[in-house]
């Protein structure tokens, strides 16, 4: 049995904790070290426990909750050395204070080394951090990379040891599935969920949405951050404010239900010198739930969505109209891209294959 400790502020979520359950059913003894919470522009997450089967789930303190690069754990050594792992999975990027600090316990403790990046620009930072970064590359025994421009940056910036590309997390088709039915009793509902800041384009999503024929549609947000105010003017100039409601982020496990409320998903992130989109968790759960999605063209966005969704260039609001046109008017195109996108998650985006291939790195790295 591989025993194995991981640091992740991540796995504060439950719905990600599946995963974690999945791994520990493949002869590893798992401890997970999280904090009580973390805090962003959306406000303060708190640990939800959910799903904790066969491993432990143990919250830890943290200094400078919210700061992503300065963050870390005055506890970690005291677990490492009383756990005694042989792998320490440091679920942060490279060039994060929490890194280097659970590196340097873990090499202290004897402990093999791994880190996940969804960093898929190539940033150079400065110190302390660029210090941080080198160290960490030189030093640690194997990365994880969320997508393959990820790992195209960390060779470009001096790593060349193991890698292996895995998501973080995959998607539980079980809890997110499509609702039978179409809804006959509301109008054409799209929903944008997720952080409600500049980067994510959800003006370009309003801009769109007000170059539509007639008033038989709705636009449901569902986040936080400091765009609010911004967007709730946008609205009020349009004269939009009968048809677009504003809601706060809700627990994970309460999400599938959000799913079953909307037509048509929308992520129109854009892409800014120091971010594009990394992945887009919103689009694998609205796929599995049935939902026709469109995205952007920015970053991992069309690697997600394949086949199985509508793209459009970023920041073009004349090409998303025509897209919500389509899917408004045309029931055949919502009722394949419902099958296109469920049958994409299931190939590719599920809890089990991504839990597999972090085993596979366990057992590759205790060789």
């Amino acid at each position: 049995m591989i025993r194995v400790l991981m640091l992740s502020k991540a796995c504060i979520v439950g719905i990600y904790q599946r995963k974690l359950e999945l791994i520990a059913q493949h002869g590893v003894e798992l401890l997970v070290l999280v904090p009580p919470s973390w805090k962003d522009e959306r406000g303060e997450t708190r640990l939800e426990r959910v799903y904790t089967e066969g491993y432990r789930l143990v919250t830890t303190p943290i200094r400078f909750n919210g700061y992503y690069h300065w963050h870390h754990y005055p506890e970690i050594g005291q677990h490492i050395r009383a756990f005694r792992p042989r792998i320490v999975h440091i679920d942060e990027e490279p060039y994060n204070l929490a890194t280097w600090q659970a590196l340097y316990h873990a090499r202290r403790a004897g402990a093999r080394t791994l880190f996940f990046s969804w960093q898929n620009l190539n940033r150079r930072y400065p110190p302390p951090f660029s210090w941080t970064e080198r160290h960490v590359l030189r030093t640690v025994d194997h990365a994880i990379m969320g997508t393959e421009s990820a790992a195209q940056v960390w060779r470009e910036k001096g790593y060349s040891g193991s890698l292996t590309v895995i998501p973080q997390f995959g998607t539980d088709p079980d809890l997110f599935q499509p609702e039978a039915g179409e809804s006959d009793d509301r109008p054409f509902t799209v929903g944008y969920f997720g952080r409600l800041v500049e980067e994510k384009g959800i003006l370009t999503l309003i801009d769109a949405l007000q170059k539509l024929p007639g008033k038989n549609w709705h636009l449901r947000i569902m986040g936080g951050g400091p765009l609010r105010a911004t967007i709730e003017r946008r609205i009020n100039i349009y004269g939009l404010a009968d048809r677009v409601t504003l809601h706060d982020p809700v627990p994970s496990t309460a999400m599938p239900a959000q799913y079953h409320q909307i037509d048509a998903l929308v992520l129109p992130s854009l892409t800014r010198p120091n971010w594009m989109e990394q992945f887009g968790r919103v689009l694998v759960e609205a796929m599995a739930s049935g939902v026709p999605v469109i995205g952007s063209n920015s970053g991992a966005i069309p690697g997600v969505i394949g086949d199985a969704g509508l793209l459009f260039p970023e920041g073009e609001a004349d090409a998303l109209a025509t897209h919500l046109r389509d899917l408004q008017a045309n029931a055949d195109l919502r009722a394949d891209l419902h099958d296109k996108g469920r049958a994409r998650v299931l190939a590719h985006f599920t809890h089990e294959p991504v839990a597999d291939a972090t085993i596979k790195v366990y057992q590759k790295m205790v060789e």
